[in-house]
């Protein structure tokens, strides 16, 4: 089995690379969204008992369609002959993570920066961040990107990928069901409604965001300095979770991550530029595939073991 799983998220990640994501109107994750903003513009949103109640019924009725959409998902590949259901659960994989997408939000932010045009920087920051980037700086514009690109490696790659490995479609959609409901959902200005999802985004996401936090670390040039980091800087920000591999991304690449009247991460750093985007462009691919070739060996050692 586990063999079979490695062999569709490899399949999966190729399937990124080349094609990378569904046009909205064909997105599953655009789907979910959509049916969580009509629930969102009729559930009550004040109210000690009814908002959380709210919140509860909106984060069920994901997980219960997410779940039950990886059921069928897993049931019909399992139906196919072998060298058809791997491609098949791939292909409905694809649709849990976005590797390609990430990288390719930060170099849309990267390339007007590197050119002096901040405007076209801050538009494209805006489409992979919640802050108001209209007054930002290089500085501050950088920084926006190098977070995200920490913070959604384990968001949208580590963790769908890792709970895939773990329990199959079932739990990759799961996952991204919460994770999507929390970034709609789960901020502070919702209170109690968002409560519910946030909360199990956060437990969702312990092992992911620590374990990206390691392979960052072991995949930058200054390993010792991003575990320390990572372990003195995480707590800087409101998640518990999120502060892990953005602290190891700002001490692995030595600059100062900052997020204007919320966090700074390694204070001391340099401001970071247009090529630390890059680099944390690259720290990411290679963390990836750090953890791809480790649950490879990992897998394969195993196997030996019980056969011999």
């Amino acid at each position: 089995m586990i063999r079979r799983r490695v062999a569709v998220v490899l399949t999966a990640l190729a399937l990124d690379a080349a094609f990378g994501e569904l046009p909205n109107q064909y997105h599953p994750v655009a789907w979910l969204g959509r049916g969580a903003a009509l629930f969102d513009r009729m559930a009550p949103h004040s109210g000690r008992r009814s908002a959380p109640a709210a919140g509860v019924g909106l984060l069920a009725a994901a997980l219960a369609t997410a779940i039950g959409v990886g059921q069928l998902g897993r049931r019909c590949s399992d139906t196919l002959p072998g060298w058809l259901s791997v491609p098949v659960e791939a292909a409905l994989l694809k649709q849990a993570f976005a590797a390609r997408a990430l990288l390719a939000h930060a170099e849309a932010v990267r390339e007007p920066l590197a050119l002096g045009a901040l405007d076209a920087a801050r538009s494209a920051a805006a489409r992979m961040v919640s802050r108001d980037t209209g007054s930002l700086d290089q500085a501050l514009l950088a920084s926006a990107a190098v977070e995200s690109v920490a913070e959604n490696l384990s968001d949208s790659v580590v963790a769908p990928l890792g709970w895939y490995l773990l329990a199959g479609l079932e739990a990759a959609f799961a996952y991204r069901a919460v994770n999507t409901l929390d970034a709609m959902v789960g901020y502070h200005a919702r209170g109690w409604f968002g409560t519910p999802a946030a909360r199990l985004d956060d437990l969702l996401n312990f092992v992911p965001a620590r374990l990206t936090a390691l392979l960052i670390a072991c995949a930058g040039g200054a390993p010792r300095a991003a575990l320390r980091g990572a372990w003195s800087d995480h707590a800087a920000t409101p998640s518990p979770n999120s502060g892990w591999p953005m602290a190891a991304m700002a001490h692995g690449l030595a600059v100062r991550l900052e997020k204007r009247g919320h966090h700074v991460l390694n204070a001391p750093g340099r401001p970071p530029g247009p090529a630390d985007i890059m680099r944390a462009n690259h720290t990411g691919v290679l963390a990836l595939g750090a953890a791809l070739l480790l649950t490879v060996g990992a897998v394969y050692e195993g196997g030996r073991r019980w056969r011999a």
